[in-house]
């Protein structure tokens, strides 16, 4: 397979492939979800399909936020995606790099101020975003140090929360 469960094999025969017809690295991804109308249950609920299955996942808001508190917050969801990209990311570059991971430990970590939400201010919502990376490996510090530096260069989430990204909304009424 690989290291650090990550199949390396995969990895090269996509690059090559890219290096071959650039436009193979253009991917597109959908969440559809859909609000839940029904009190007592989790607000927001989307299916995901990946290529092995799909799940379905559920988000709730805060009872300070109208919530109910059932099911974690979209924000925490966002945390995730952005503490899973990452840890993919490093572990992935460990792994191109020969680095067999004993640990890898990802924590991904904001502050809000909420007032802007509530049409109080004009206050940023989000004031920062941390990650922290815990890892264990037979590597020099200078390595994993590299590794890090890159993983936030090349990270997808980190990209997606430190480039200004165009956002388009459609509004459809039925």
């Amino acid at each position: 397979m690989g290291v650090n469960n990550v199949n390396t094999e995969a990895v090269m025969a996509f690059a090559a492939e890219v290096q071959r017809d650039p436009q193979v690295a253009k991917k597109r991804k959908r969440v559809e979800g859909e609000w839940v109308l029904v009190e007592g249950h989790p607000q927001f609920r989307a299916r995901l399909e990946y290529p092995m299955g799909a799940d379905v996942v559920e988000s709730d808001g805060a009872p300070f936020m109208g919530g109910g508190g059932r099911k974690p917050d979209p924000v925490q969801y966002c945390l995730y995606g952005l503490a899973a990209c990452f840890a993919g990311t490093f572990a992935t570059l460990a792994a191109m790099e020969g680095v067999a991971l004993k640990k890898l430990v990802v924590a991904a970590e904001n502050r809000v101020d909420l007032s802007r939400t509530l049409g109080l201010s004009s206050n940023p919502i989000v004031e920062g975003v941390e990650i922290t990376v815990m890892v264990s490996a037979d590597a020099p510090r200078e390595k994993l140090e590299e590794i890090e530096r890159l993983a936030r260069e090349r990270c997808p989430g980190v990209y997606c929360l430190t480039t200004p990204i165009p956002l388009t909304t459609h509004l459809v009424v039925e």
